[in-house]
């Protein structure tokens, strides 16, 4: 389960998503999740899905790279589904059953039409959002993501915010979270191998036998930490002040293509919500 969370990793390629400038796949990922929360019927839907395929084609990813991505969320997804199925009042759902009309209730839990629109939509945000997250840390790497942060929240400085530690810390605590996963299989394979069981027993004893493998990964996590100041240190790093780059960001046609796309994207998602009536 742990091999299966690509958040964080890079998978390196020369594809037209790979080229595009840093702060274009930010504006648009931000822009992204902000739309797909206003999405409200099903030529909506079907639109965005549309552009995560076409995006997903252009950037010449596996396609088990993205579905591993969901793997982990599968849980969450379910939790998400059922609460708000049974959580969300309106109409009852009744079905016919031996020429009778049966409302799907069962002691205080009620199934309404609402509940099955709403349970519907919040799993395929959570999808959208997903991929839409994963198109943008597979295809761009954590030294271009963290000068894309920088440049973008430039304004900031003026009022003497620490953008650059900022975006430094944000892009460390993701490229991280890869190497902590596989820390944290190393450790779990080790104490399984020395007896420990993480998967029997109620779960208070599932908790209480996860501290042999938490202790060890704090200890690493710090210790890795101590290291990698070390290696800044080392490398006479002091933040952002006077520091040099040796690519510069620069925008190209691509990018006005990439961007003239999501608008476009946005645009159709905002007439639909105005005029359409293919409601969910």
């Amino acid at each position: 389960m742990l091999g299966n969370i690509t958040i964080g990793q890079y998978f390196p390629g020369e594809s037209p998503v790979h080229r595009l400038d840093p702060r274009t796949k930010l504006i648009i990922t931000f822009g992204f999740i902000v739309l797909v929360f206003l999405i409200r019927s099903v030529a909506g839907y079907a639109a965005v899905f549309l552009f995560i395929v076409a995006t997903a084609a252009l950037s010449r990813l596996p396609v088990r790279y993205l579905i591993k991505g969901l793997r982990p969320l599968v849980y969450i997804m379910l939790f998400t589904f059922v609460i708000n199925l049974f959580m969300t009042g309106g109409e009852p759902l009744v079905i016919s059953w031996g020429g009778r009309v049966v409302p799907l209730t069962w002691r205080f839990l009620h199934i309404t039409r609402e509940g099955v629109r709403m349970s519907v939509t919040m799993v395929f945000r959570l999808v959208f959002l997903i991929l839409g997250t994963q198109l943008l840390t597979l295809t761009t790497s954590p030294l271009t993501m963290t000068d894309a942060i920088e440049q973008l929240l430039g304004p900031l400085k003026r009022i003497r915010f620490p953008v650059h530690e900022l975006a430094m810390m944000m892009t460390i605590a993701m490229r991280f979270i890869p190497t902590l996963l596989q820390e944290t299989d190393r450790i779990m394979k080790a104490q399984m191998s020395r007896g420990a069981d993480f998967e029997s027993g109620n779960i208070v004893r599932r908790a209480r036998n996860m501290v042999p493998l938490l202790v060890p990964l704090f200890v690493s996590a710090f210790r890795r930490a101590d290291e990698l100041a070390l290696a800044m240190e080392s490398r006479c790093y002091r933040g952002g002040q006077g520091r040099t780059r040796m690519k510069i960001l620069a925008m190209t046609r691509l990018d006005l293509y990439a961007g003239i796309a999501a608008l476009l994207l946005a645009a159709a998602v905002i007439a639909d919500n105005v005029w359409g009536g293919m409601l969910l």
